[in-house]
Order: C-alpha cells, then sequence, then structure tokens
C-alpha cells in the first residue's frame, strides 16, 4: 500500500484554513469515538470483497467494492468512486466517511468503490480509455452496475442522491457523466480534472448544451494542475448558472491537494439532514 505524506493544512481560495476533520475534534471523547470509527472502517475495507462483473457494453470484466457507513438503510444516497483502490488506499475515504459518521457531520451513505484495473490482471489500468466521454463505459454504469448495486443493496435511485467522484482522468469521467448521464447522476465531484487539453473540449461541450440540473464540487492546486485551463472551465459553468462549489490549493496534481478536500466533498454533497436521523 502506498502511504501519503501527513497531510497538512491548506487554504482554499476563500482565504479560509481547510484542515482534515481528524483535527478539527473538540474533545477527547469525540476523538476517541473518531479513531474507533476510522479503525472499524479499515477493517471493513480490508474485509470486504471485491466483486467481478462482467460490462457487455465494453466486453470485458470490472470489479467495484460496496461500503455501506453506519448507519446505512435502504433508500440512503450513495457515492460512487472511480479509480476506488485509489481512492480506498492513498485517499481513506472508507475511514474518512465512517468519520465523519461518528461526528455526526453526514448522513449515512453508500459508497462503491469502482477499479478501472483488470481483475485477470492488476497491473492493467484500463481508466485512459474509458474516462474519456466514453459512451460505452457511461452504457455500463447506467445498464450494468448501477443495477447490480440497486439490486443488493437499494440505495436511493433519484438522480439527485446519486455522486460520482473523481480525480485527474477520473475528475474528467466525473464531468463526462453529467452530460452523458444526467438522468442518473446530478451531482459531479471533480478533482483535478487533467489534462489541459481534456479541459478544453470538456469547456466546449458545457458551453454548447443547455443548463443541466447539476451540483457540482470542482478543485485545482496551484502548482502544476491545469490551473489555467481549470479556471476557464470553472468561469465557463458560473457564466452557464451551474451550482458549483470551487476550491484552490497551494498543492500540485497529487494526494497533497485531493485527500485533504475528501471531507469538504463529503460535507457538500452529503449534509446531515436533521440532528435526529444522526
Amino acid at each position: 500500500m502506498k502511504m501519503i505524506a501527513p497531510v497538512v493544512p491548506v487554504k482554499s481560495d476563500t482565504g479560509l484554513r481547510h484542515q482534515p476533520r481528524h483535527s478539527r475534534l473538540p474533545d477527547i471523547c469525540l476523538h476517541f469515538s473518531a479513531l474507533m470509527a476510522v479503525l472499524a472502517a479499515s477493517c471493513n475495507a480490508l474485509a470486504a470483497d471485491w466483486q467481478r462483473i462482467h460490462s457487455p457494453q465494453l466486453q470485458y470484466d470490472l470489479q467495484y467494492k460496496v461500503l455501506p457507513s453506519p448507519g446505512y438503510q435502504p433508500g440512503a444516497p450513495v457515492l460512487y468512486a472511480t479509480d476506488g483502490t485509489w481512492y480506498a488506499d492513498q485517499g481513506q475515504l472508507p475511514a474518512l466517511i465512517n468519520q465523519l459518521r461518528a461526528e455526526g457531520k453526514i448522513r449515512p451513505l453508500l459508497l462503491v468503490l469502482v477499479d478501472a484495473r483488470d481483475p485477470a490482471d492488476l497491473s492493467v489500468n484500463r481508466r485512459h480509455q474509458q474516462f474519456m466521454c466514453n459512451r460505452q463505459y457511461a452504457a455500463f454504469f447506467r445498464d450494468t452496475l448501477l443495477p447490480a448495486v440497486q439490486q443488493q443493496y437499494q440505495p436511493s435511485t433519484a438522480r439527485t442522491d446519486r455522486v460520482i467522484l473523481g480525480l485527474s482522468f477520473g475528475a474528467i469521467n466525473a464531468a463526462c457523466f453529467g452530460l452523458l448521464l444526467p438522468n442518473q447522476f446530478g451531482n459531479l465531484a471533480m478533482q483535478s480534472p487533467g489534462n489541459k487539453d481534456h479541459l478544453a473540449v470538456l469547456t466546449k461541450l458545457y458551453q454548447q448544451q443547455p443548463l443541466l440540473p447539476l451540483k457540482m464540487s470542482l478543485s485545482f492546486g496551484t502548482l502544476n494542475d491545469n490551473l489555467g485551463a481549470g479556471r476557464k472551465f470553472h468561469q465557463l459553468l458560473q457564466k452557464k448558472g451551474y451550482d458549483v462549489a470551487y476550491q484552490e490549493v497551494r498543492f500540485g496534481h497529487n494526494w497533497h491537494n485531493w485527500q485533504p478536500l475528501l471531507d469538504d466533498v463529503l460535507l457538500h454533497f452529503f449534509p446531515p439532514a436533521n440532528t435526529s436521523n444522526n
């Protein structure tokens, strides 16, 4: 497992201090509760099996892992994360979800980690073929993966309760899903979509389309992270009238940038409905 360097505070473009949630706990009891949740999430993530699934659209097998958060019940919202192994390992996303649930900061949700690697040979990563507005990959989600998860776990079927999350090319994919699958995904979480050529294509595609009912989060680093093209994309989205939570942080195209922002993504898309549901 590749380990990330210790997370350090960063600033958003609003000038507010940004720190991971584990540094914001108000007292030792809550800290202990959150720590136990993190440990439980790590154990659950390791214990959960990757499920192999065949895609008639792509004509090959993929694998995915499903992790219900504490308190999950059928009908809860669902987060799909491409590059799922990276988000589980370097991003520590399952542990973070459990931690925020222990703090009562987010609603229960279902996490679906989708792996772009070949299940038969994990050294083969097919993300570059899958993520650039690939209609077959979108059809795999719509017609194969979503029904399989629905049959197994019965999450909400509302488009407003589904989020697609990705980083780099995976963030390009999230933006593409907004155009290709607007009836399935009403929420797009995009971390450092790249590269600049792909961003230019996306900017043009969104410019040509009428406003869609999408809620977005979009973030970039200020160091070698396609920031110029990213700002143009963000400006176009604003001009079109999209609901975009936008951040820039003083890091590059790496986990120093992405991991500390995951709590903001979760808080943005999964705020608690009310305190009685926590």
